[in-house]
């Protein structure tokens, strides 16, 4: 039995809760939650804590991170050194190139694994293999509506509110434009890291009023050919700044660790 744990409870966490109530995580036991504020004490799976020194007492085998950059940056390389693999969906915290080292050096000593799912976009099993020939170009365009970028860099730009037609609130390399908008492309990290890095990688971020769901494309050409992928997802209703679909592809993910039969990456 996989005995997996929860950094953070949001809507990630509470996807991957409710897979495991219905029995859907074959061969996977959710034993605990870490949390930033205190919550009432209950007697169903998983136990949730704000206790840091609480959580670790657990003898986890993986953990899945959903809880933004800040939690990476604080708890990653502990977790890593206690042998537990551990799942990031908040890839943007490696913009910060020397976490990523200290990270994946905790894990090389620990003989830990560090997972950057697919989660929120898809198409990056192809484009990591493109990258195996070589790449001359890859761009990742993140198209939202204007409440999905409120509370961002944006607002200071231009008036999300007033907004008639779409508008580009940042054209650059993914490593500036992750710093940026921290919340809102953690795609676009997984997509460079995917294929020819933080800074190689462009990033254009549009506010557009026209739409009410993410749509994000990535594109990328070079010897081995070209792709082009395209998305148009649901904003999850709890956090309009990721989508749906985040907490459905870390359950998939999960379950493909236990699967005898695994189909995609």
């Amino acid at each position: 039995m996989l005995r997996i744990g929860l950094l953070g409870f949001g809507a990630i966490g509470k996807r991957v809760a409710e897979a495991s109530a219905a029995g859907q995580l074959d061969g996977i036991e959710l034993v605990a939650a870490l949390v930033r504020t205190p919550r009432p004490a209950a007697t169903e799976r998983p136990d949730i804590t704000h206790d840091p020194d609480w959580f670790f007492r657990y003898r986890l085998d993986a953990v899945i991170e959903g809880a933004g950059h800040q939690a990476v940056r604080d708890y990653a390389v502990q977790i890593l050194e206690t042998g537990t693999d551990l799942y990031v969906t908040s890839v943007g915290a490696f913009t910060d190139t020397a976490l990523l080292e200290r990270v994946v050096a905790a894990a090389r000593a620990s003989g830990s694994r560090v997972y950057l799912p697919s989660a929120g976009i898809g198409g990056l099993d192809m484009l990591a293999s493109l990258t195996r020939g070589g790449l001359d170009e890859a761009t990742i365009t993140v198209r939202k509506d204007p409440e999905s970028w409120k509370g961002t860099a944006a607002e200071s730009l231009v008036d999300l509110d007033g907004l008639t037609q779409p508008h580009t609130v940042f054209d650059g390399s993914v490593r500036e434009g992750a710093r940026l908008y921290p919340q809102n492309v953690n795609i676009s990290a997984a997509t460079a890291l995917a294929g020819i890095g933080l800074d190689r990688t462009r990033v254009v971020i549009i506010a557009d009023p026209t739409i009410t769901t993410h749509i994000c494309e990535i594109a990328a050409k070079g010897p081995l050919g070209s792709m082009r992928f395209v998305e148009d997802l649901v904003p999850s209703p709890e956090n309009r700044k990721t989508s749906t679909l985040v907490g459905h592809a870390i359950v998939k993910t999960l379950r493909n660790r236990t699967a005898t039969l695994v189909v995609g990456g």
